[in-house]
């Protein structure tokens, strides 16, 4: 015909070459699932829920659901559901989603949805099907150091009043979120943060093996990045957590650091309560402040009185708050939250609501019970400090609602990786 034939050979066409550029990064995310996983977890640790109008969160999820979705179809694999887990967890996003149907669309309350029941529910589920081999495993052990050797230097920078270190600068922004005189990390919540520090200490002590000494120094260093927080839930849960992991680990060697650490802990405050820095002022204030506590047993109050009257329907999402800060008259905050997981779960989805979230958690904790043969030990220490990881989220939901993202998609995370592991041994 005179006209030259088309090629289809990927060195021979343009077509191809650009193709292929374009469609590397697919093929990047579709090989290393776990990768592009950690990435996404990091995407969440700087999305706090008070950042309004940035939506890099929703965007990495998405991007996270499609590729693992697409990867399982393109492996005819399915990923497991345990309906001992998955039930409640549905159960609970699907009365989430009823409520807030009934209203107006708001923004803002499906923001908090997806952070408190959707996104954790798709990580779990995620986790199970990308975390079952040693190296995806290795990729969120890396993830665990390299985040937490930042929340440590987050909170040092704020101990020594070295602002400009800090990053990113909305940390600093009073007008967002709570705490802006502590160290708050980007979750702009001092409970949050030291949540958060405390869950990633606890799985840099039993994860990695090849960082070992860099993890000795941030161990060495957390007491301090811990007492920075000005919390005292966070230090009563930190100290708790770490004797817990003396007595879990019966090594010498291990029950010498949780000593030590404990020791620190304690040098390191009465070293900032003696001197003459302007954090000693901060810290005896904080270890006698009452007026925090009155304000927030007065919300809880009116937060029970709030569930009484709609014990098994809760509150419309548009009017709760509205609602909660009608009835705290003479309190002048510039907001009203309930800062009670458990309570806001009864005056958000009534009795039906916090059912689901206990029957979830008491299946959680039988995760640790569940080894298996020949199982690897990164999962076995997983399992032996998975009930220490529950214990410390638990305690500080009493102090915070759990809208966090990324510290619920942290625990979650794990509890997908050990459910993953009896999968693979089935």
């Amino acid at each position: 015909m005179g006209s030259r034939a088309i090629t289809w050979d990927r060195g021979d066409s343009p077509l191809w070459q650009v193709a292929g550029l374009l469609l590397r990064p697919l093929h990047l995310a579709l090989a290393f699932p776990s990768v592009l996983y950690v990435l996404a977890m990091a995407v969440f640790l700087f999305r706090p829920p008070d950042l309004f109008s940035f939506y890099a969160d929703r965007i990495a999820f998405g991007v996270l659901v499609f590729v693992v979705s697409l990867r399982a179809m393109a492996l005819h694999e399915k990923i497991p559901l345990f309906a001992g887990l998955s039930v409640p967890m549905l159960g609970l996003a699907t009365l989430a989603i009823f409520r807030a149907l009934r209203e107006p669309f708001d923004a803002q309350v499906w923001s908090i949805i997806a952070s408190k029941f959707i996104v954790p529910f798709s990580l779990f589920h995620i986790a199970m099907f990308v975390f079952r081999g040693a190296q995806q495993r290795r990729h969120f052990e890396i993830f665990v150091v390299v985040v937490l050797a930042y929340l440590v230097f987050i909170a040092l920078a704020f101990l020594l009043e070295a602002r400009s270190l800090i990053w990113p600068r909305f940390i600093l922004d009073e007008s967002l979120g709570f705490h802006a005189d502590r160290a708050r990390g980007p979750f702009l919540q001092a409970v949050a943060n030291g949540l958060s520090l405390n869950l990633l200490g606890i799985l840099a002590f039993v994860l990695p093996r090849a960082y070992r000494r860099f993890v000795w120094i941030l161990w060495a260093l957390l007491p301090l990045a811990v007492l920075a927080t000005m919390t005292r839930a966070v230090w009563i849960s930190f100290a708790l957590s770490t004797l817990a992991l003396g007595v879990l680990f019966a090594e010498r060697r291990m029950q010498t650091v949780c000593v030590l650490l404990l020791v620190g802990a304690l040098l390191s405050g009465l070293a900032i309560g003696f001197s003459s820095h302007s954090l000693k002022k901060a810290l005896w204030d904080r270890t006698e402040e009452r007026g925090p506590v009155q304000a927030r047993m007065a919300v809880y109050c009116g937060a029970w009185a709030m569930f009484k009257e709609r014990p098994f329907t809760g509150w419309p999402a548009a009017h709760m708050y509205a609602e909660l800060g009608r009835r705290m008259e003479g309190y002048h905050l510039r907001t009203f939250y309930v800062h009670n997981t458990y309570l806001a779960l009864l005056i958000e989805l009534g009795l039906p609501g916090l059912a689901l979230y206990g029957i979830l958690f008491f299946n959680l904790f039988r995760l640790s019970r569940r080894r298996e043969p020949g199982e690897p030990g990164s999962i076995a220490a997983l399992r032996k400090i998975w009930p220490v990881l529950l214990c410390v989220y638990l305690f500080n939901a009493l102090f915070v609602d759990m809208a966090y993202q990324f510290v619920i998609g942290l625990l979650f995370t794990v509890g997908g990786m050990l459910c993953a592991s009896e999968n693979s041994a089935a």
